[in-house]
């Protein structure tokens, strides 16, 4: 109902629309409208009231939430239904639990602070409030655990397809789903499943993108190796043009395509599209696992989504796993 009333505010295109109108037209109370315009208003919206006139949308804040997010999405079932947090303590974690409960297929957790955000092998992510885009999407797909791989990268290759589709941003991809972009990290992404022996329960893809952040707003041993997207924008005009919700939907829009892709088979498809953007294939690095580091130069991407490395010690294996660390980035 609240969106309800703010959807028929911002139709009207800066006039203003009587309280009794909005009441009318949605079978509530002026009381209600009214309650639910003080919402609004508390979320940052501007909304100027008039005795005579009625209320006009004066101002739209960056919040995330299901009706600014709903407005540019174009998917079938990604994002469909947004459970939106204002603090929590992990995207990942809500989506976990959700999952177990059943929460049905494409939904999407997001937050404007996580107070206990992660990265891969545990790491902390800083997560400032209303500073970046701390999101986690539950999947339920029907394929086997070995093939997740794929659906991790094409996560990365939507987020930079998203990303460049709004801002005209090109940005590189570190395997497995690191998102770089001027020799900085951009984005991180953290895959995490639920799964039996040959099948997958439930997928959490969790992506936390950097969006408002200066460089004094990053951890001490952050700052100088990660950047945000507003930096990145800086000069350019569209910089005043986007939001995080736009960003949102459009890394939405996209997975549903890749997604899609990899339910009917055309996984090439996905490692095509991420040997595009990839910055990682050719480059000296060193793989760090569970137990072990390993050096040698990356060679190519495998039909599963692996990582081929020509170790130093002559021998080609595959990592489907692990941390790779780029010897020029460093």
């Amino acid at each position: 109902m609240k969106y309800g009333i703010l959807k028929l505010i911002e139709e009207n295109k800066g006039n203003h629309i009587s309280g009794e109108s909005i009441s009318q037209l949605l079978g509530v109370s002026r009381a209600a409208v009214w309650k639910y315009i003080e919402e609004l208003r508390r979320e940052g919206y501007g909304i100027e009231a008039s005795s005579r006139k009625g209320y006009r949308l004066t101002h739209t804040p960056d919040v995330l939430n299901e009706y600014e997010i709903g407005k540019y999405l174009k998917t079938e079932a990604l994002g469909r239904h947004i459970v939106c947090f204002d603090v929590t303590e992990s995207t990942n974690d809500a989506a976990k639990r959700a999952g177990a409960e059943g929460a049905p297929h494409g939904t999407l957790f997001i937050a404007e602070k996580q107070t206990k955000g992660r990265g891969r092998l545990g790491r902390t992510w800083d997560s400032g409030y209303r500073k970046g885009i701390w999101m986690s999407l539950l999947l339920r797909p029907s394929i086997s655990p070995e093939d997740v791989v794929v659906v991790t990268l094409a996560a990365a290759v939507a987020v930079v397809l998203g990303i460049r589709d709004v801002t005209g941003l090109c940005c590189g991809i570190k395997w497995p789903n690191d998102i770089i972009a001027e020799g900085k990290k951009l984005c991180g992404i953290l895959t995490e499943m639920n799964s039996e022996m040959e099948k997958v329960n439930y997928l959490v893809i969790g992506a936390g993108i950097n969006y408002s952040q200066e460089d004094l707003d990053f951890p001490p041993e952050l700052r100088g190796h990660a950047v945000s997207l507003m930096t990145l924008l800086a000069n350019n005009p569209v910089r005043n043009k986007t939001s995080r919700s736009i960003i949102v939907a459009e890394v939405l829009n996209r997975m549903e395509e890749l997604y899609n892709m990899i339910l009917s088979g055309e996984t090439h498809r996905i490692i095509d599209l991420w040997k595009e953007y990839t910055i990682t294939l050719g480059k000296r690095v060193r793989v760090i696992s569970i137990k072990d580091e390993y050096m040698g130069v990356a060679m190519d991407i495998t039909g599963r989504g692996g990582l081929l490395v020509n170790l130093d010690e002559g021998v080609l294996r595959e990592f489907t796993s692990g941390e790779v660390s780029i010897r020029d980035l460093e």
